[in-house]
């Protein structure tokens, strides 16, 4: 309840009920229509309240740095994604180059001691007896 919240946060309900109406919280309503604090959003009020009083932000600068929060976190959740599917995919294609080593085993040979190029012995022949 918005007391209690107000309580654990240690600011005023109507100051709760003024963050609400900005969209810098959004707590859950009962079927009644009382609202429903969690942890979550007295730890949103607890930093909201720090960014006001130890770091002198109006509630413009708290709504920027919020969604600039919200942003950086989606970007976070994305990367670990993407690095996940680049794991995958890299384990994919190690296990096939494996596959195609050992089928053509004898036929391949790298190009030169410092490449990852592979050519077949034959053309590498083939092209050391022009040169």
């Amino acid at each position: 309840m918005i007391s209690v919240a107000a309580e654990l946060a240690e600011m005023h309900p109507q100051t709760l009920r003024m963050y609400e109406q900005r969209g810098l919280i959004s707590p859950q309503r009962s079927p009644k229509g009382t609202r429903l604090y969690s942890q979550t959003d007295v730890d949103r009020l607890r930093r909201i309240q720090q960014m006001t009083t130890d770091l002198g932000l109006n509630l413009a600068g708290v709504e920027r740095v919020l969604v600039l929060e919200e942003q950086l976190d989606a970007t976070r959740r994305r990367l670990e994604e993407l690095e996940q599917q680049s794991s995958e995919v890299r384990a994919e294609m190690e296990a096939e180059l494996a596959t195609v080593r050992r089928t053509l085993r004898g036929e391949l040979v790298q190009a030169r001691r410092s490449s990852t190029d592979l050519v077949r012995s034959a053309d590498l022949r083939r092209r050391s007896q022009k040169h």
